[in-house]
């Protein structure tokens, strides 16, 4: 494994999520990947063999595994609330198996990491939902932990304050932070930077990602960008994720697969400012 600090990345897929195709990651030349798992891990320890044959042969490493749920939608704020992560309560027992075939998926394929949306987090600990999302972090947390696995759960959908609580409240020690900048401004959920500090303690994986801010933050979409040209800061993001000692993969994402030619210009882009940004800052 390479010892490089801040090595490169891009959110990747093959038939899932936002992310760029394999081959797309490998014409790009980043040696690192967040994977969105394949949809429907019927036989998650034969579809990583698949995938370990696919990316050694490309020369990619994958560092984080996102869970794939297939039936979420981010069609709006309110849409995200009521169909988005492990909080739905309609969809949570079959979440929660999916969530542990993608745990099996990466274990398989040499990744001590996933990733996933929660879902909006009740803010009254009161809440009776509150305790159940607890309950069922500490299942999921437990069920990794077998497997020599931490789970990294995606910023945005709470402030910082919120965030930091809850994962004080599931009290695990596999349970870590995968921080989106982008993601608090996209859902107004507070300035990124401040936050980053803020949860420092619990961030173990993190999104290269923009967005500008919404005219009415936590009830319409901000809108993403591309990196460097909204409201996230990129040289004052990584100068605070040098500063809170992250030396891991800094991931590009960029969320608009269905241009996959504008997508590909966009992550080389961004690929340019963040090499710019690394030497100047790491040198």
């Amino acid at each position: 494994m390479s010892n490089e600090r801040w090595p490169l990345g891009v959110f990747a897929s093959v038939d899932a999520g936002f992310g760029v195709k394999l081959d797309v990651a490998a014409a790009l030349g980043v040696p690192t990947i967040h994977l969105h798992a394949p949809a429907n891990l019927a036989d998650p320890v034969q579809a990583a063999q698949d995938y370990s044959e696919k990316t050694a042969h490309l020369g990619i490493r994958p560092t984080l595994v996102f869970t794939e749920f297939g039936d979420e939608s981010y069609e709006s704020i309110p849409i995200v609330k009521e169909t988005v992560g492990l909080v739905p309560e309609a969809t949570r027992e079959k979440r929660v198996e999916i969530l542990k075939r993608t745990v099996v998926f990466a274990n398989e394929l040499g990744v001590n990491a996933v990733g996933l949306h929660v879902g909006f987090v009740p803010h009254d600990t009161e809440d009776p939902t509150y305790a159940v999302i607890v309950e069922t972090l500490q299942e999921a947390c437990d069920y990794a932990k077998t497997h020599q696995t931490s789970i990294h759960l995606e910023t945005g959908q709470e402030p910082a304050d919120v965030l930091l609580a809850f994962l004080k409240a599931v009290d695990r020690a596999n349970l870590f932070i995968n921080f989106d900048p982008a993601n608090m401004i996209l859902y107004g959920c507070g300035e990124p930077l401040p936050a980053l500090e803020k949860l420092a303690p619990y961030v173990r994986s993190v999104h290269c990602k923009d967005a500008t801010w919404s005219d009415q933050p936590e009830e319409t979409w901000g809108a993403e960008v591309p990196l460097g040209e909204g409201d996230v800061g990129m040289r004052e993001y990584l100068q605070t994720l040098k500063k809170i000692g992250y030396e891991g993969p800094l991931t590009i994402e960029r969320e608009i697969s269905q241009e996959p030619a504008r997508q590909e210009a966009e992550i080389g882009a961004a690929l340019g400012l963040l090499t710019k940004l690394k030497k100047e800052l790491l040198s």
